[in-house]
């Protein structure tokens, strides 16, 4: 049934996406509801789609996303945990904590901002660099999509 769903979510955010990349030819992803859609239902997935890759690029470049994505994931689940400990309290932060959450906020982007120059790095010498150019910006504006339902979610300091 689980399998089922997702493979009907799949199906509806490419159709969705589709006909986003229909408008522009240039398989442009403007809209930024149609892109978390499809993100939610399997990136890897949307991505494949979008960069339309011959085997010989596809060698290079998909272990150069799979470690991007193992390194993102580790510093999402970092900031996640500083987060949930700011919401967890429900109470103002003493000033010490407040110190604590922005050191480890800090150290997340910091983090992450290294994965996306390794992937940068990687993937300009691995695939030509229009296409290499088109991952960076779609890997952009999913990070974009994501950046903002975070900020939505969690709540500013007390």
């Amino acid at each position: 049934m689980k399998k089922n769903l997702s493979a009907i979510l799949w199906v509806a955010a490419m159709i969705t996406m589709h006909g986003a990349w229909a408008q522009d030819k240039n398989s442009d992803v403007t809209d930024m509801q149609a892109l978390k859609t499809a993100v939610a239902s399997d990136k890897k997935a949307l991505v494949a789609s979008i960069m339309d890759l011959s085997a010989a690029e596809a060698k290079k470049f998909w272990p150069l996303y799979e470690n991007y994505k193992r390194s993102v994931d580790a510093s999402n689940r970092r900031r996640n945990e500083a987060l949930e400990t700011l919401v967890a309290l429900n109470k103002p932060l003493s000033d010490p904590l407040a110190r604590d959450l922005a050191k480890e906020l800090i150290a997340t982007e910091e983090s992450e901002l290294r994965a996306r120059r390794t992937l940068q790095n990687g993937v300009m010498k691995a695939l030509p660099p229009r296409k290499a150019a088109r991952y960076l910006q779609l890997e952009s504006k999913i990070r974009a999509v994501q950046d903002y339902d975070i900020a939505v979610a969690f709540p500013l300091v007390r």
